[in-house]
């Protein structure tokens, strides 16, 4: 199992275990993490499952694709820490990641 951490917008930290198999999406919405929805299940065609990684763990993950980036286009609050969590496959490497959620307004 993998541990992820999440930063609420409020400053909670609130840590969950998930499958290695599982993207970030659905380690957030199997777990109730306000804040990161995937309307579109984690097919890439929305940007509810906006979050920003830390600076220590992007450097672990591959470059966001070229989809991604234009639907980040799509999210509020975006910066150099913004990912879609729908594209972040959770491995060993991540165990431990620190996700912030962003405000929701």
């Amino acid at each position: 199992m993998i541990k992820v951490n999440f930063r609420l917008p409020d400053g909670e930290m609130k840590t969950v275990s998930a499958c290695e198999e599982n993207t970030l999406m659905q380690a957030a919405v199997s777990n109730g993490i306000d804040g990161i929805i995937g309307d579109c299940g984690g097919n890439l065609s929305c940007a509810t499952c906006h979050a920003y990684i830390e600076a220590e763990f992007r450097q672990r993950l591959p470059a966001p694709s070229e989809m991604e980036i234009a639907m980040l286009d799509c999210a509020l609050h975006v910066t150099d820490d913004s990912r879609l969590t729908c594209q972040v496959m959770l491995s060993p490497q991540l165990d431990g990641l620190i996700v912030t959620v962003p405000p929701l307004d």
